[in-house]
């Protein structure tokens, strides 16, 4: 898709979906993105998704709180859940779908577990990754396996649904970074 006022950073979009792999950099981009256009941003792991205990948000409060920030006139979401993506995408007016290599998402899925694992960081609304949960059956690098072609196919889908909003496809962090350039200082 070409550059144009609505795909470019500081363009009229102002309800930005960003999605992609698990470990591509979706909540740093929609932070840095919220940050250099004013915009508020949200991370789905923490407002929507999950509860203290690793509990799981049950999904019609999902939904509701979905709906409400879709309702809003500005918004960066850094991902949508398959459960209330139907209640954003309306309202969504520019996708950016980072399309990067398994490696290259992989790699940053392992290093920023091992990182939150060693640093006890706090997590998905106040949870804790630990080594068990790394490795067991429901590990966030075994999601990253069993949701990457689903996600990549959702991509083409969009890419290719002319009466859907515009999809900014990013295949590489460096071309990520070039393009959020655009509103200002690199990203960190």
């Amino acid at each position: 898709m070409g550059e144009d006022e609505a795909t470019v950073p500081g363009g009229s979009a102002r309800r930005i979906l960003i999605y992609g792999v698990t470990g591509s950099g979706k909540t740093t981009l929609a932070r840095a993105i919220g940050e250099r256009a004013g915009i508020p941003w949200h991370s789905a792991d923490d407002e929507l998704g999950w509860l203290p205990g690793w509990v799981e948000r049950p999904t019609d409060e999902q939904r509701a709180i979905a709906a409400e920030i879709a309702a809003r006139d500005a918004w960066v979401l850094d991902t949508a859940y398959s459960r209330w993506r139907d209640v954003v995408m309306p309202r969504v007016q520019l996708i950016v779908a980072l399309d990067y290599r398994r490696s290259v998402s992989l790699r940053r899925l392992l290093r920023r577990t091992v990182r939150r694992v060693v640093r006890r960081e706090r997590v998905c609304n106040g949870n804790q990754e630990t080594w068990r949960r790394a490795v067991n059956r429901d590990s966030i690098i075994r999601w990253h396996f069993r949701t990457f072609p689903t996600k990549l196919a959702q991509i083409d889908e969009w890419v290719a649904d002319p009466s859907g909003p515009p999809v900014m496809r990013l295949r590489s962090p460096a071309e990520t970074e070039r393009w959020l350039e655009t509103f200002g200082a690199p990203m960190a």
